[in-house]
């Protein structure tokens, strides 16, 4: 697979990725997280995109689920942009990650207008939200985030058998399918939970010339694990873990 427009140079060292900025610093989707996770040292902050209503109208609003907007004011898409725009953060990379599909072609028009698409890259879990920025942005780098759920099951005694017996089949077929999406086109990149990476997936993502990012670890040892394993980087709320202690 040729590499798009506006991708980086092939880096050997693990990348730093914030969750929502820096989620366990300050409350994530926020300038303040965001100066956070700059202040740790990222290479990448990775935040939410939501519409303001569930039919896809309103403004676009940087949070992870409708219950954050209803505990507070969130920053729209313009004002994150434009502050991630600022000088300080020249060296970031964007994870701008699409919860639900639909208004895919607003969010490109807002990283274009803030100079921002050359180094964003858009993550979903949705299929077909990853076929509609390609059509729309073919240059675009675009990041596949699996499985598609909406909280972790496995933290949840009632659903924590069946949802570790999915991730089990999912496992195995998953560096099949990476390798399918990623050498047909429809990504750049894979977002894997981090019960899913496998050395069989590394190598598979390796091959079909694409990069691995883990989420979400809030574990020294384990970052360190993965960064032997030889993905490309790993999703944190807690970017202070990427220092040696």
């Amino acid at each position: 697979m040729s590499p798009h427009a506006g991708s980086p140079a092939v880096r050997t060292a693990l990348r730093r990725v914030g969750h929502k900025g820096a989620d366990l610093i300050a409350p994530g989707n926020t300038a303040a997280s965001f100066d956070a996770a700059l202040a740790a040292g990222v290479d990448m902050i990775e935040f939410d995109v939501l519409p303001e209503r569930r039919d896809g109208s309103g403004r676009l609003l940087l949070a992870h689920d409708y219950s954050a907007l209803r505990r507070g004011e969130a920053l729209t898409l313009e004002q994150g942009l434009d502050h991630l725009a600022g000088s300080g953060f020249a060296d970031v990379e964007l994870d701008v990650d699409l919860k639900l599909p639909g208004y895919e072609p607003r969010v490109l028009a807002a990283l274009r207008r803030s100079g921002l698409l050359g180094r964003a890259l858009i993550s979903t879990m949705y299929r077909e939200s990853l076929e509609r920025l390609r059509a729309l942005e073919p240059t675009a780098r675009l990041g596949w985030s699996v499985p598609r759920v909406r909280r972790d099951y496995t933290t949840d005694l009632l659903t924590k058998l069946p949802a570790l017996a999915f991730a089990t089949g999912y496992r195995l077929a998953l560096p099949r399918l990476a390798a399918a999406a990623l050498s047909g086109g429809r990504c750049d990149a894979l977002m894997a939970h981090w019960r899913l990476v496998t050395p069989a997936l590394v190598r598979a993502v390796g091959a079909a010339g694409g990069e691995l990012y883990v989420w979400t670890v809030d574990d020294r040892a384990q970052i360190a694990r993965l960064e032997r394993m030889g993905v490309t980087g790993v999703i944190t709320n807690d970017p202070r873990l990427f220092a040696t202690p």
